[in-house]
C-alpha cells in the first residue's frame, strides 16, 4: 500500500533541518512495546512499508501492530545528467520526518523475546539506529 496524504495544499516542500529531540509520540501509547529512533532521519514511505511486511510476517496474526509515523513531506529530485537551473526537481517519494526519540513501531500482544525478534527484522530496515522500549520504560 502506497503510504502518501490524499491531498497537500503545495506539492513542493522545502527541505528544512531536523533539530531537537522528539517532544511527542516519544513514549509507547498503544502497545506494549515500541521501536524508538535515536538519531534523525527522513524516513520514506517504502522504509515504512518493508518495516510493516517485516514485522507482519513474524507476528503471523498473533500480536498486533501499530504504525506511529506517517509521510507527509515530499523529496523532490531533478533527474540525473540534468544542467543547473530549470528549477525545482518533480517530487520522487513521501517522508516521514523522524526525531530523535520518536517511536516508529507498536507492538502489543508478544512476549518481550518475541518483540526482540521481530524488533531485530524491522530495525535492519530502518536507516538510522533504534532501540526497544517498553511501556513502563522511563527514558
Amino acid at each position: 500500500m502506497a503510504l502518501m496524504p490524499k491531498r497537500v495544499k503545495f506539492r513542493k516542500s522545502q527541505r528544512g533541518r531536523v533539530r531537537g529531540n522528539a517532544q511527542r509520540a516519544n513514549r509507547v501509547s498503544f502497545g506494549e512495546w515500541g521501536l524508538q529512533a535515536l538519531e534523525p532521519a527522513w524516513l520514506s514511505a517504502a522504509n515504512i512499508e518493508a518495516g510493516r511486511v517485516a514485522c507482519a510476517r513474524f507476528i503471523r496474526g498473533e500480536g498486533r501492530l501499530f504504525i506511529r509515523v506517517f509521510p507527509s513531506k515530499s523529496v523532490t529530485s531533478i533527474p540525473l545528467e540534468t544542467r543547473m537551473g530549470k528549477g525545482k526537481g518533480e517530487p520522487k517519494y513521501w517522508a516521514a520526518v523522524i526525531k530523535p526519540g520518536q517511536v516508529i513501531y507498536e507492538i502489543s500482544g508478544l512476549s518481550k523475546e518475541a518483540c526482540v525478534e521481530c524488533f531485530n527484522r524491522v530495525a535492519h530496515k530502518l536507516p538510522f539506529k533504534c532501540r526497544m522500549v517498553g511501556r513502563l520504560e522511563t527514558f
